[in-house]
């Protein structure tokens, strides 16, 4: 899987630039606040239907522009894609895959497969639990299409229901849909809570190897937390959608009172452990980098088992981060399948064999 190119248009400080990537590694070297990180939006956008650094895609566009545009060329299980992403001051996201436009996101989301790494991960451990379900969600939602229509029926149905419990009190007659909405998230939640549960086992015992590469003589892992009153996450989908239910009703006084959803799938968290404590609150500095690190390495071999290839790497500037020897670890794990990795710095660029450099100065390749 590799990205040709990608061409944008009116994207953040972009008017208009092409790049032609290399198979391998491409380089892309600037000071900091000229364009490197955009161009890893652009090309995480293309994979996940989003920008990673705001939920506004209008956001997106360059300043006093109306309309931008994002255009990938790629290759996929040996077949060649478009991707189009057309972005509106005034109208939604429209996405065209192969010229042809499409009706979800979720129709196009992970043809192209993405494993992004950004220094704010490198905190992931000591983050809320919105930043871990948000690093789950965009894995699944890349290689499960269904789980990607259920996390966006299950967003909307949680914001309808917020609405109704924010408005009951001046309209006590909204509260005769609860019961309807919180069976049918019971439904769609107990569908998301599986996939979850399943992924993060196998992604556990993934980056428990890949930490005992760096840190032999330490054990990474970990428990999927979700609702109290589900007492088997790999159960059946119809026994979780029943505790789940059991637990909705039980609380609804509290949810009334609350005027917000109380329980359910997205208030769920990714616990990470260190020799059987927590690594958010007993890790150091070093530990907590290295269990990311891991995370975020296996999580690109997870997407390898799965299809055979692996995902484009975005590393935005993220080597800088890192001492020597977890750079030199990272490097020598990402040998194959193409790397984009933005840099500042001319040491770390001595120890890459880039195929394609980029010099980047206020979104124009210099």
């Amino acid at each position: 899987m590799n990205i040709r190119s990608i061409e944008l248009e009116q994207f953040r400080n972009y008017e208009k630039a092409r790049f032609d990537l290399d198979p391998a590694v491409n380089l892309i070297c600037g000071e900091n606040g000229q364009g490197k990180t955009n161009l890893l939006e652009a090309a995480a956008a293309c994979s996940t239907m989003r920008l990673f650094r705001t939920a506004q895609k209008k956001e997106g566009l360059r300043f006093g522009q109306d309309h931008a545009r994002i255009l990938a060329d790629f290759q996929a299980q040996g077949r060649d894609f478009s991707l189009e992403l057309r972005f509106s001051r005034l109208k939604s996201m429209e996405i065209y895959k192969n010229g042809v436009r499409q009706k979800r996101q979720a129709d196009a989301q992970g043809i192209l497969k993405t494993v992004l790494f950004c220094p704010e991960d490198l905190m992931l451990v000591r983050q809320g639990a919105a930043a871990r379900r948000r690093f789950l969600d965009t894995a699944l939602c890349q290689l499960r299409p269904n789980y990607a229509r259920y996390l966006e029926e299950y967003n909307r149905l949680h914001d309808h229901k917020t609405r109704i419990l924010r408005d009951s009190e001046e309209k006590p007659s909204l509260l005769s849909m609860w019961e309807d909405f919180s069976l049918r998230m019971a439904h769609i939640g107990a569908q998301i809570i599986r996939y979850r549960a399943y992924y993060c086992r196998k992604l556990l015992d993934a980056a428990a190897g890949v930490y005992a590469d760096i840190a032999p003589h330490e054990a990474l892992g970990g428990a999927y937390r979700t609702v109290s009153s589900v007492t088997d996450p790999f159960a059946s989908a119809q026994q979780i959608e029943k505790e789940l239910i059991d637990h909705v009703f039980r609380h609804k006084s509290a949810e009334i009172a609350a005027k917000s959803c109380l329980s359910g799938p997205h208030k769920d968290d990714f616990e990470l452990l260190l020799d059987g404590r927590s690594a958010a609150s007993y890790g150091s500095q070093g530990q907590v980098r290295t269990c990311t690190l891991s995370l975020k390495l296996a999580e690109r071999e997870l997407f390898f088992s799965e299809d055979g290839e692996y995902p484009v790497l975005l590393l935005d500037d993220v080597l800088s981060e890192l001492d020597r020897r977890r750079q030199d670890f990272v490097l020598n794990r990402i040998s194959a399948g193409q790397v984009i990795i933005t840099c500042c710095e001319d040491g770390i660029s001595d120890k890459l064999r880039a195929g394609a450099v980029f010099q980047i100065q206020n979104g124009k390749i210099i």
